[in-house]
């Protein structure tokens, strides 16, 4: 593994009636869905160390820490930002931030573990 802190990855998503709150079951309004942020977080956190893992390996989802603040419409653009923070064994840890024309729309942690991809789907079969 060569992982350092300072890898970053980027993802953006013009918001569809597919990601909303409605859509997810996450809420009533026809806005961007804090489950559709997550994703997009872990979406750009994984794109961080794409390409520095090891033959075999892959990350995998630990913990979600988000501050979701504002609304975002369909049809806005959301751009989404991580930052690997730590490197704590296999676990690292990103800073993420969700941004929309109008200004920050969330922030927040992510964890995610390097894995063996084999051995982790071995665990549930």
């Amino acid at each position: 593994m060569q992982l350092e802190p300072g890898l970053v990855g980027h993802t953006e998503l013009v918001v569809g009636d597919a990601d909303t709150a409605i859509a997810m079951g996450s809420g009533d309004v026809a806005v961007l869905s804090t489950p559709r942020i997550a994703a997009l977080c872990e979406e750009a956190a994984r794109k961080a160390v794409d390409g520095k893992l090891a033959a075999g390996e892959t990350t995998v989802g630990m913990r979600v820490q988000l501050d979701h603040v504002n609304p975002t419409a369909v049809g806005d653009v959301v751009k989404v930002d991580a930052k690997l923070e730590k490197v704590e064994g296999r676990r690292l840890v990103f800073s993420v931030s969700v941004n929309d024309g109008r200004g920050l729309v969330a922030a927040g942690k992510i964890t995610r573990a390097v894995v063996d991809r084999e051995r982790f789907l071995d665990k549930c079969r």
